[in-house]
């Protein structure tokens, strides 16, 4: 690791021009003093990241990229408070309706959307509703209204908090910002196999299948066979909603009637002509599990929890009706199909097929292997980089695992209370996976960046982590799973080693460290990547795992087709709120104990770590901004942002 001298203090540097950097040694017969030894070792406490001492370019971004309305503020803006303040309000705007969409959450967004108001003292105010956002600026002078539905983007969600999360410290500017949210939406900062795969069609066709075929089997009680069927409804059902997305217009509204009907045609269209033994349950709510937000339950309750009863109620009865009207289209499939038995015959007759034992019920190993092959399915959904799918599989398994041995453990036949329990237990294993993630993630990567972007040297701890990330760097570029910036990121260190070595090498011309066009963006990038993870990136798709929306359709299905004799779990309100309420409980009470109590390993281990004090910033940032559990109401909330209550800004 380079040692980085203080290019603001001359005399320092000047003693020690011709000092070691690392590996890389500039010889100076001069430097065999004590004196100079010892400055050399005070210049190196005082580093500063090689950002500082690199002559970028400047971008500017062009405002003309952006709608019309959006550009009348900015002049007006621009013309009474200056450029900046303007393109602060453009930029608060763009992240608020990118996160919405990606995790719509707009708690979390409003602490996002603070901390630039706070930092930059932005005389602006907002209105997060459920698809209706509302900004307003100059104490209410100008206001910009935004329709954004939501498209969950796990992957959009961690890129677009970094960048708000760097701009606020103040390693990039607004323009870079800005820059940088425009090359994240145009793909820019994702790997080809993700937009191969994951973000785009054709390829993201393949995911559909694999979702409702491993959702089938694990969730539903479903065989091989309805496995198999699910899958060619969850094809048909992924051709539906690229094309009707494509044609756009009122088509669009009905896709999720369409993709109903056309999975209970299928469906129905086996059972009735192939054979009477499949479980039509199992194949319709396998295949619909794509398009019942499951997560929107939960969201919405926390909402209402926290006091957002608005949002919190509308998102609560948007989620049951958009539900309702998937699980009625799959009813008026069957109809087109079922005349002998009638529709109403045929639903109950086919539920003596389903839950019957098979080797995934059976075989824990195999239950836990068929689990993760639907939460892989769901982890592509939800657009998770491939590289770190390790990090979503390990917080879905947890949950889950806890929730089902919880439930396995306390079954009793005459209330919730069993459901209830496993829930919140659950949901609090999966907050606690995911913390302790994110931790152990930021502070590998801690190290790793710290040596690309030479922060600090890190010592022998530094240079193995270092090592250990180089090599899934160089392993995910071999095998075309990450991002090919981040392998030239690493075979840019080489070059700017070099280079520094040169500035602070008194024999030598060199004045600045320069870079081709190509090589800044790369650096830029390492730059905003270097900020902690987001803990929702990871939590998200547990959650939707948790609470499968297409159990909820189960109990639609009972009002559809109506028992003829009176249960408890003919109750769809009841047992909704059983399930929605206790896993929101579940989260609370996870980011409680995380946010207020912190893991043990954490305060014990960095009293041995170099760059203590930057890593519990970075840790202490992520639980205030991620958590539910803090209050963010603003008469409670001190004046200073979320990030100067995390600590004091460090110097990088």
């Amino acid at each position: 690791m380079s040692t980085i001298i203080d290019a603001e203090n001359p005399k320092l540097a000047s003693e020690t021009k011709g000092v070691s950097f690392g590996e890389d040694v500039v010889d100076n017969e001069s430097f065999n003093t004590d004196s100079r030894r010892t400055a050399m070792r005070d210049a190196a406490n005082k580093q500063k990241s090689i950002r500082h001492d690199i002559e970028f370019s400047e971008r500017k971004f062009n405002i003309k990229t952006l709608p019309a309305d959006m550009q009348r503020v900015y002049k007006q803006l621009a013309d009474k408070h200056g450029e900046v303040y303007g393109l602060l309000w453009i930029f608060s705007v763009r992240t608020a309706v990118e996160l919405h969409r990606g995790w719509h959450m707009p708690l979390l967004t409003s602490k996002i959307l603070q901390q630039i108001k706070d930092k930059f003292e932005m005389r602006m105010t907002w209105n997060l509703g459920v698809f209706k956002l509302i900004f307003r600026v100059d104490d209410g002078a100008f206001e910009i209204h935004r329709k954004v539905p939501f498209d969950y983007d796990s992957e959009f969600q961690d890129l677009y908090t970094k960048t708000a999360a760097a701009l606020v410290e103040g390693r990039i500017d607004v323009h870079e910002a800005l820059l940088h949210q425009t090359e994240i939406k145009k793909g820019m900062h994702t790997a080809k196999s993700g937009l191969l795969f994951q973000r785009n069609y054709p390829g993201r066709l393949l995911v559909y299948p694999w979702q409702a075929a491993t959702c089938a089997i694990i969730f539903f009680g479903g065989s091989y066979n309805d496995a198999g069927v699910a899958a060619i409804c969850g094809f048909v059902a992924g051709l539906l909603e690229w094309g009707i997305g494509a044609i756009g217009g009122d088509f669009k509204i009905l896709n999720d009637f369409i993709v109903g009907i056309s999975t209970g045609i299928i469906a129905s269209l086996f059972f009735q002509y192939e054979s009477p033994t499949y479980c039509l349950k199992a194949i319709f709510l396998g295949t619909l599990y794509w398009f019942f937000y499951g997560t929107a339950f939960v969201i919405g309750i926390l909402e209402i929890i926290a006091g957002e009863l608005e949002t919190g109620v509308t998102r609560f009865v948007a989620v049951a009706i958009k539900t309702f009207v998937l699980s009625l289209g799959a009813a008026f499939g069957m109809y087109m199909i079922m005349q002998d038995p009638n529709p109403y015959d045929t639903w109950y007759e086919q539920k003596n097929n389903c839950g019957n034992d098979n080797y995934f019920t059976t075989e824990d190993w195999a239950r836990i292997l068929m689990y993760l092959l639907c939460s892989g399915a769901a982890l592509a959904q939800y657009r998770f980089p491939i590289v770190n799918y390790w990090r979503g599989l390990a917080v879905q398994l947890a949950g889950y695992e806890v929730q089902y041995q919880m439930q396995q453990w306390l079954t009793t036949d005459d209330d919730f209370l069993d459901n209830a329990i496993s829930n919140v237990v659950g949901a609090v294993a999966a907050v606690f996976a995911s913390e302790l993630i994110a931790y152990v993630v930021d502070n590998v990567l801690w190290y790793y960046n710290a040596r690309i972007l030479q922060r600090k040297d890190g010592g022998k701890l530094g240079s193995f982590f270092f090592g250990v990330s180089a090599f899934f760097v160089r392993l995910n570029h071999y095998f075309f799973l990450g991002r090919k910036s981040d392998y030239e990121i690493l075979e840019l260190d080489k070059k700017l080693r070099q280079q520094r070595v040169e500035l602070y090498d008194s024999s030598h011309s060199r004045e600045a460290i320069t870079l081709e066009p190509k090589e800044e963006a790369l650096m830029r990038e390492a730059i905003i990547s270097s900020e902690p993870v987001s803990t929702w990136s990871i939590l998200m798709p547990a959650v939707y795992q948790l609470v499968p929306g297409s159990m909820i359709a189960n109990l639609w299905f009972n009002s559809i087709f109506p028992p003829e004799t009176e249960s408890p779990e003919n109750d769809v309100f009841s047992i909704l709120m059983v399930i929605s309420t206790s896993l929101a409980l579940g989260l609370l009470l996870g980011f409680a104990i995380t946010r207020h109590f912190g893991l043990f390993v954490h305060s014990f281990t960095n009293k041995f770590e170099e760059g203590k004090e930057e890593m519990e910033y970075n840790n202490d940032y992520r639980k205030q901004v991620m958590a539910f559990a803090k209050c963010d109401d603003p008469r409670e909330r001190r004046e200073e942002s979320l990030r100067a209550e995390a600590g004091s800004l460090i110097e990088s």
